[in-house]
């Protein structure tokens, strides 16, 4: 298993520590746990491309970790009734739509939209978005409504994308040698 990879194995293992340190009352170093997560997650995308230790099962972790991560604390702010309900739902049907989708394409042999960096903008206003959550500060909600409209703005971009990529190969046919 090389760094990168292990980096993205410390964010799963990050995930109960940060539900432990929340609901024990531990606001702030639970928020360091999840600080610590992000910047893991920077860490081995960076070393991964950097260095050429891109690896298949990389691509299908550190996704999968990021929305856990992101998950356990959206319902981490739910359960505390700092998050709207309406907004966790509508986080979770934008991300669980993404994943089926992508899944389901994968499974079908289409090529799926790699992250871009739409997808990589719309991480981080989720994160700055939930950031403002998490302390309840001015216009939290608000913001956190932008995102989320600005999440399903990008994951239409991403269908589109993955339209024209599938298109373009269903019409250059593969060349064998």
């Amino acid at each position: 298993m090389n760094l990168p990879n292990m980096l993205t194995m410390i964010r799963f293992v990050l995930i109960p520590v940060y539900v432990a340190l929340f609901f024990i009352g531990e606001r702030y170093a639970a928020f360091g746990v999840w600080l610590l997560a992000g910047l893991t997650d920077i860490l081995d995308g960076y070393i991964a491309r950097k260095h050429n230790l891109v690896t298949n099962i990389g691509m299908m972790l550190d996704p999968l970790a990021d929305k856990l991560m992101m998950l356990t604390v959206m319902f981490s702010l739910l359960w505390s009734g700092d998050m709207p309900w309406m907004a966790a739902v509508a986080m979770l049907i934008r991300d669980a739509g993404m994943i089926a989708c992508s899944a389901l394409f994968h499974f079908k042999g289409k090529k799926t939209v790699p992250a871009n960096w739409m997808g990589k903008l719309t991480t981080v206003f989720y994160y700055i978005a939930i950031l403002f959550v998490y302390f309840q500060w001015t216009y939290a909600v608000e913001l956190l409504w932008v995102v989320i409209v600005f999440s399903f703005l990008t994951s239409f971009m991403y269908a589109l994308l993955f339209i024209r990529i599938n298109r373009k190969e269903e019409a250059e046919p593969e060349h064998r040698v």
